[in-house]
C-alpha cells in the first residue's frame, strides 16, 4: 500500500511517500480502506516534533472509509460498512487498523469528504462548547481564528447554544465566513487590537470564555479580555506554544481559570464518542451545522496541503484523497 511516512522530524520534505505492507487488525480492531484523510494542526505538530511519536510514523488522526476486514472480536461491524474515525494514527494511507470502538457509522446522505471532515475538528468544537465551558443562553464567547477548521464549526454550535460569539480572524474574506457562520462580532486582529475590541463589545466587562487556538501570540491578551472568574480555552497553539507564565497572574486578573484540553479526555467511551458524532450528524442533517471543506489534495501532495496549513491560508477543512 502507498503510505506518507515521517522518519525524521522537520519541514514538510520530512513527508515521504513508501509502499509498505498492508497492515493485518488485531484483536479488537478492524482495517479500514481510507477513501479520505483529515488533515488537522496535530499532524504538524507531529511531523516537526512538537509531539513527539515513535519513528517511522504514517501521519494522520482522522479518516473515512469502508471497513475491509474486522479482527477478533469484533461485533456490529462488517466488510463495506462506511466510517469515519480519528484519535488514530496513520491515517494518511491506503489502509489503516483502527480500533473498532472508536469507529462511527456514517449516515446517508453524508459523503466520505464530508464524514472525514468531522470526526476531530467536529467533536473538538462540541466538547469545547458543551463539556469544557458549557456554553448557556446569555454567555459571550471569543472564539479566536474562527474561520478556520474548528473555528468555523465552533461559532456555529456556540450560536446553537445560546451564545454571543466575537470572532477573530486576519481577513475581510475570512470575516465574512464567520458572519456567514452566525458570529455576533467579527474583529480583524490584522487590523486592530483585538483585547481593545473585546473590551469596547463587552463595555469593559469582558467575555465568559476565550476558546484560543492561537497560543503564543494570542494567549495572554486572551486572559486580559475575560471577566473575573472566566475561562481561558487553549485548544492549539498555531503561532507557537505558549511560554510558561506565573499562575499568581490568574489571580491577579480575577481568580481566572486556564484549562488546556484535548479530545482524548472528553471522549473516552464509545458512548461519548457516538453521542459526540450523533449530534453532529444531525445537525448537518437538520442544516444546522455547515462543515466546509476548503481544498482536497491527492495523497501525494501531502506536503503541498501541510504548506497550505501552515500558512494559516485555511478557510475551512483541508483533506487528503486517497
Amino acid at each position: 500500500m502507498k503510505a506518507i511516512r515521517v522518519h525524521t522530524p522537520g519541514d514538510v520534505n520530512a513527508l515521504i511517500m513508501e509502499d509498505l505492507p498492508v497492515p493485518e487488525p488485531g484483536k479488537g480492531e478492524a482495517r479500514l480502506k481510507v477513501s479520505v484523510a483529515g488533515l488537522n494542526f496535530i499532524d504538524i505538530y507531529h511531523r516537526t516534533g512538537v509531539y513527539k511519536l515513535p519513528l517511522p510514523m504514517i501521519l494522520g488522526q482522522e479518516a473515512a472509509g469502508t471497513v475491509d476486514k474486522v479482527g477478533e472480536g469484533v461485533t456490529g461491524l462488517q466488510p463495506g460498512d462506511r466510517v469515519a474515525w480519528c484519535m488514530n494514527g496513520s491515517a494518511y494511507a491506503e489502509f489503516a487498523i483502527c480500533p473498532a470502538w472508536k469507529l462511527a457509522p456514517i449516515p446517508e446522505g453524508i459523503s466520505n469528504e464530508m464524514a472525514a471532515a468531522v470526526p476531530l475538528q467536529g467533536m473538538t468544537a462540541h466538547f469545547l462548547a458543551r463539556s469544557t465551558y458549557p456554553l448557556k443562553l446569555g454567555d459571550t464567547c471569543v472564539v479566536h481564528a474562527a474561520a478556520g477548521g474548528v473555528g468555523h464549526v465552533l461559532v456555529q454550535i456556540a450560536k446553537l447554544c445560546g451564545a454571543r460569539v466575537i470572532g477573530t480572524c486576519s481577513t475581510p474574506e475570512k470575516a465574512e465566513l464567520v458572519l456567514k457562520a452566525g458570529a455576533d462580532e467579527v474583529i480583524l486582529y490584522s487590523k486592530v487590537d483585538f483585547e481593545t475590541e473585546v473590551k469596547r463589545l463587552t463595555d469593559g466587562k469582558g467575555v465568559d470564555v476565550v476558546y484560543d487556538s492561537v497560543g503564543k501570540t494570542t494567549f495572554m491578551k486572551s486572559l486580559n479580555c475575560l471577566r473575573p472568574r472566566g475561562y481561558g480555552v487553549l485548544y492549539g497553539g498555531a503561532s507557537g506554544q505558549v511560554d510558561p507564565f506565573d499562575l499568581q497572574i490568574l489571580n491577579a486578573k480575577g481568580s481566572l481559570f486556564v484549562t488546556r484540553p484535548s479530545l482524548g479526555a472528553y471522549c473516552q467511551t464509545r458512548e461519548e464518542l457516538l453521542g459526540r458524532m450523533n449530534d453532529l450528524y444531525g445537525w448537518i442533517a437538520a442544516g444546522k451545522l455547515d462543515v466546509r471543506v476548503d481544498r482536497a489534495f491527492p495523497l501525494a501532495h501531502a506536503a503541498e496541503a501541510h504548506k497550505y496549513m501552515e500558512a494559516r491560508e485555511t478557510k475551512g477543512k483541508v483533506v487528503l484523497v486517497v
